[in-house]
């Protein structure tokens, strides 16, 4: 996605929600882009100069918030995206928070620990001044963890000699992280998932068939959760390939084998018959054909396209990886009737989950698991049904009533910011 379609999106629904041209205006660009090389000692004794990122888009509706991605292949454009895609998403699902991204140009697997340490100690200290539990707060994202975010945390505070849990969230829960954080986007995205199979169908959870791309932390959670809500799993890929079997497989012999180092396309478990012999391997790609009533597409973004959108056979796709279906995609799949659940609504359990572990930092009052589940649940079925019903009332897709409601709560929280 390039930052040209940001600009489009937000104009086109800013201005059919008929506002101010000047207020569309004050969402169109990041309010500061931070760019900074620094230097890291590697284990050879010689210093390597990285690069980072910290775009910070809309802080209108409270502290920036958003993750740092490891890869070497980020760019600038990637994380303004990014940006732009959580003021969104913090928006619609309506929390006090504005939309950040972070990146560092690196390739963490070609880092020893201590490397990883260094970089992550180099890079807290060069956005410190940009940064606070009051005024941006990262996360973890692609190739970064909570040990990382505890590393940044005892970077930040050591430099700026101040004690704030708060800068950071994802952290080990030694360190002030909350337990769910772990499983919170998947276990939103099957939240949604529910809500939105509640009202697209009229049988039972075990009776929907679903089909999940992608098994890392995303798809192994939405996973776990949908299995416990009793949904019927079909079909399961990763990178290596995937398997399916009709009759559901057994999620928990899957993701344990899984774990073991086992590829996906070897195991075949059955969820009435246990071990089994009659699944079929299915290549990663070919699994979003399944004949499925829901397709997860929980791995990497722009997996469906011109070329494979009308071979898609799914009544919904919940978007669990950041822009899974094109632009091009998305028009024929409209025209065949599929409910697509957007990003934006679908992967905002995460950051939910960082709310309410920001909460906890900056106020003292925990919550415990078991509340912390209920309420992530709760509020991600609602913001589901937000959108459903501005869809419904204006004949419009879930991703663009989405937009819409992200876009009127930003624009009236520009409207009511105290005038100069």
């Amino acid at each position: 996605m390039d930052y040209s379609e940001i600009h489009q999106l937000i104009t086109k629904a800013g201005r059919k929600l008929k506002l101010p041209e000047d207020i569309i205006d004050q969402m169109l660009e990041p309010e500061r882009t931070i760019e900074v090389s620094f230097p890291v000692k590697m284990k050879t004794g010689k210093f390597k100069v990285f690069k980072g990122y910290r775009v910070q888009h809309l802080g209108v509706r409270g502290p920036y918030k958003g993750g740092v991605r490891y890869h070497e292949e980020v760019d600038i454009n990637e994380v303004k995206v990014l940006a732009a895609l959580m003021s969104l998403k913090t928006a619609l699902i309506n929390i006090p928070f504005g939309g950040a991204k972070g990146a560092v140009k690196v390739n963490p697997s070609k880092l020893t620990e201590n490397e990883l340490k260094s970089l992550t100690h180099r890079f807290a200290i060069a956005i410190a001044d940009f940064i606070g539990e009051k005024k941006d707060i990262p996360a973890p994202d692609i190739n970064t963890n909570p040990q990382i975010m505890s590393w940044f945390k005892e970077a930040y505070e050591k430099h700026t000699g101040k004690k704030e849990p708060g800068v950071i969230t994802g952290k080990l829960v030694k360190s002030g992280g909350i337990k769910i954080r772990d499983e919170a986007t998947g276990l939103g995205g099957a939240a949604v998932t529910e809500e939105i199979a509640r009202g697209c169908f009229k049988k039972a959870n075990s009776e929907i068939s679903i089909a999940i791309q992608g098994f890392g932390n995303v798809g192994a959670h939405i996973a776990h959760h949908l299995y416990h809500m009793g949904f019927k799993i079909t079909g399961i890929a990763d990178i290596d390939g995937g398997t399916v079997h009709e009759d559901g497989l057994d999620y928990y012999q899957t993701a344990r084998e899984s774990k073991r180092g086992k590829k996906i396309p070897e195991l075949c478990f059955c969820q009435i018959h246990g071990p089994s012999t009659d699944c079929h391997k299915i290549a990663a790609d070919k699994i979003l054909e399944s004949k499925v009533d829901i397709l997860i597409p929980a791995a990497i973004g722009n997996v469906i396209t011109r070329k494979n959108a009308h071979k898609i056979k799914a009544k919904i796709i919940v978007e669990m990886a950041n822009r899974p279906i094109d632009q091009d995609a998305e028009a024929i799949l409209n025209k065949k009737g599929v409910v697509v659940v957007p990003d934006i609504l679908a992967n905002a359990g995460g950051v939910l989950a960082s709310y309410f572990e920001w909460q906890e930092n900056v106020s003292g009052k925990k919550l415990s698991y078991k509340q912390a589940k209920k309420k992530l649940i709760d509020q991600m079925k609602k913001a589901c049904q937000d959108v459903q019903q501005e869809s419904r009332e204006k004949k419009i897709t879930m991703r663009e009533a989405a937009y819409l409601i992200a876009i009127q709560r930003i624009a009236t929280a520009i409207i009511k910011r105290p005038k100069e």
